[in-house]
């Protein structure tokens, strides 16, 4: 019996009945091969937040920057790290939004007089890092003298034309503000809370990094005061000076102009 078992081992125990059974091998092949790979995975949760948008939500415009804009939903899903559930819930305050705002209605002509102070303008060149490049110049915002309104359409104008720049391949834009000669009078807490509030609500990872230039010491309660409200994006602040925005940031060609003094 013991010589029996002992000539019997390395060799394969066969059955005496035949199976029906699928190999443990073919098994692990055929699940492998049932992994969808990740841009399946992407197009399948897009579709899922098209239908509950539509589902849940159809008075909601369609078209670019709709609800069934699949590179809005795409982007979307990103930044809620492909949660359907989170994706239709921000997605839907932010087309509510651009509806509410007027966004698509935005143009050169409604804002021109508060661009006229040259308070924030968009950049002519790309950074060394190919980002389209937003400035705010501080020192020319004066809150008193505009309406709010006319101060928020305006930020929300150069964001949509700093996108329109966005080069293959980019994703981000750069923030710029230019914090020389600022004053008490140039505070504006409500305002630069909007700012990042768009950012954060409406315009979702789109801001790649933001410069505080040459910040003069009366800056800092506000900074204070507005720190804890920009949540992530405090994290892309960067206080600097005008040397580093130049020597880092610039070729001398495509340098703003303010910045060549």
């Amino acid at each position: 019996m013991a010589a029996r078992m002992c000539s019997n081992l390395g060799r394969p125990l066969v059955s005496p009945f035949p199976s029906t059974k699928t190999p443990a091998r073919g098994r692990k092949f055929s699940v492998q091969c049932c992994v969808l790979d990740p841009n399946q995975s992407h197009k399948q949760l897009v579709y899922e937040v098209k239908h509950k948008l539509e589902k849940e939500h159809s008075s909601l415009p369609i078209g670019k920057n709709g609800r069934d804009d699949e590179e809005m939903i795409l982007w979307y899903l990103k930044d809620r790290k492909f949660s359907v559930d989170e994706a239709v819930s921000k997605l839907t305050k932010a087309i509510k939004w651009r509806q509410e705002f007027g966004v698509s209605q935005l143009s050169e002509d409604m804002v021109r007089r508060v661009a006229d102070t040259g308070k924030g303008y968009v950049h002519d060149s790309l950074d060394v890092y190919g980002r389209p490049v937003l400035v705010v110049v501080a020192s020319k915002h004066i809150p008193e003298v505009f309406d709010t309104v006319e101060d928020q359409r305006l930020c929300v104008f150069l964001i949509e034309k700093a996108l329109a720049k966005l080069p293959a391949g980019q994703e981000q834009i750069l923030g710029i503000f230019d914090l020389r000669g600022f004053r008490n009078e140039n505070a504006d807490f409500k305002y630069l809370t909007f700012v990042f509030d768009v950012f954060y609500y409406y315009y979702p990872k789109r801001l790649g990094q933001v410069l505080f230039v040459e910040a003069p010491f009366i800056f800092q309660p506000v900074w204070q005061l507005v720190k804890p409200l920009l949540k992530s994006y405090s994290s892309l602040v960067r206080f600097c000076t005008a040397e580093t925005v130049r020597k880092e940031y610039f070729m001398e060609e495509t340098l703003p102009a303010s910045f060549k003094d």
